[in-house]
């Protein structure tokens, strides 16, 4: 069995999409999934069929447009990251044999009944290591996805992240720090962005105060901060809860000509009034206070190509091939 020091290493050193700025959550999100049955007690090794619908409907919530048609991949690659330390194929040998670049279809995963999981190794020890595998999850979804969507995530896999702290072997207690080596976050950012857009939700106009406080407003990072996106204001928008986790989620964007608001097709509005979400869809957003501050569209092109949920509504329509604008129809 591996100490908890070796498990984190090796969670820490799964291989990531080479280009920067790239959002990849398929290998974090089978990861998830695998802690979650883990943590329920479910057998080492599982046959990718039985979780392909949950890994599909996963990378389709907290993916970009059109992950989950390679949601296989992760099952299979993962097996070469660090040499087969965090993941373990089972199926047939003509199979396991291929090069690691030849991935089995959908088809073939299903039909040679593949199985995976993580090496015996590292499964005894999540298991037997007290807040080892939260401390692993964590890590996780803090490295790969924005904190508006971290909670959200677990609870959708049943993973309890209500652990201890500090992580006991047989030996001395170990502290082990669940965060991961990431990017200083600049502590001014919210406050000049909320500067920037007057203290309101650039989409609805929310500016709820407690005494002198802004409640409810937050800075969102157009391109997530943890794929490389910075902490300036013409990557930031000024938003209430509830418009930064759809933010997150993909169920609007804005355009980056006139700054309108354009929710996804797949958002779909259960108050068909005046009153719905969907009363913003085409209109421009509150401005900032200054030009210079309005959403770059670089940041925009970001988050369209890698979080919004396309297609998008009408009047708007997807951009023309290797285009980073959304163009009016």
């Amino acid at each position: 069995m591996k100490s908890a020091i070796e498990v984190l290493d090796v969670f820490d050193n799964i291989r990531r999409a080479q280009r920067a700025g790239v959002y990849a959550p398929h290998k974090p999100l089978l990861i998830l999934l695998a802690l979650a049955r883990v943590q329920h007690g479910k057998p080492r090794l599982v046959e990718f069929s039985a979780i392909d619908d949950r890994l599909k409907q996963l990378l389709a919530e907290f993916g970009p447009t059109g992950a989950a048609k390679s949601r296989h991949y992760p099952f299979w690659h993962l097996a070469t990251d660090g040499h087969g330390a965090l993941w373990e194929l089972s199926g047939p040998r003509d199979i396991l044999k291929r090069p690691a670049g030849a991935t089995p279809s959908l088809t073939e995963l299903r039909a040679h009944h593949l199985k995976g999981g993580f090496p015996a190794n590292i499964d005894a020890a999540l298991r037997q290591i007290p807040g080892l595998l939260q401390a692993v999850a964590l890590r996780v979804l803090e490295a790969y996805f924005p904190a508006t969507l971290q909670a959200d995530i677990a609870a959708g896999l049943g993973l309890d992240l209500e652990g201890p702290t500090e992580v006991r072997e047989a030996g001395p207690l170990t502290t082990v720090d669940t965060s991961t080596q990431r990017r200083r976050r600049d502590p001014g950012f919210r406050e000049r962005v909320l500067r920037a857009y007057e203290y309101r939700c650039c989409v609805c106009g929310f500016d709820l105060r407690i005494g002198l406080s802004p409640a409810g407003l937050e800075a969102a990072h157009i391109q997530w901060h943890h794929v490389g996106g910075p902490d300036i204001e013409p990557n930031g928008l000024s938003l209430c809860s509830l418009h930064h986790k759809l933010f997150d989620l993909g169920a609007f964007t804005v355009e980056p000509s006139e700054h309108r608001v354009v929710f996804s097709q797949h958002a779909i509005s259960g108050g068909r009034g005046v009153a719905g979400e969907l009363q913003f869809h085409g209109r421009p957003i509150h401005a900032p206070q200054h030009g210079d501050l309005l959403p770059a569209p670089e940041f925009l092109a970001w988050n369209w190509k890698s979080v919004f949920k396309k297609p998008a509504r009408v009047p708007f329509k997807d951009p023309a091939p290797n285009s980073s604008s959304i163009t009016s129809g």
